[in-house]
């Protein structure tokens, strides 16, 4: 599976951009995806993910009620929608296939390999 990562860019404080996530292959539909992000000197964290069918969704605490992530499994893609962004929202934002983990209550990546990801630099 191939995932390529798209629409990250520079923006003001206050600003939004909307990213997507294109993944080849036959198993998009039938995985749990996650949107992550890594900072510079910082651990690669969880921003979101969303269930299949796209009927739950899971946010970090730092981006709830500012992002949105969505999917459309005719296309075989996802998309995080981020508005109100902050500066500490500056990162590189990578896709990958998820999986819940319940000792964490969260969702692990699935896949150990990772797209070029899409630059997000929030300006102050």
């Amino acid at each position: 599976v191939q995932l390529v990562e798209s629409g990250g860019g520079l923006v003001q404080a206050g600003g939004s951009l909307r990213l997507s996530c294109a993944a080849s292959g036959s198993t998009f539909s039938i995985n749990a995806m996650g949107w992550y992000r890594q900072a510079p000197g910082k651990q690669r964290e969880l921003v979101a993910a969303i269930t299949s069918g796209g009927l739950s969704t899971n946010y970090a605490d730092s981006v709830k009620g500012r992002f949105t992530i969505s999917r459309d499994n005719a296309k075989n893609t996802m998309y995080l929608q981020m508005n109100s962004l902050k500066p500490e929202d500056t990162a590189v934002y990578y896709c990958n296939a998820a999986h819940y983990r319940p000792s964490y209550n969260d969702y692990g990546p699935l896949y150990p390999y990772w797209g070029q990801g899409t630059q997000v630099t929030v300006s102050s």
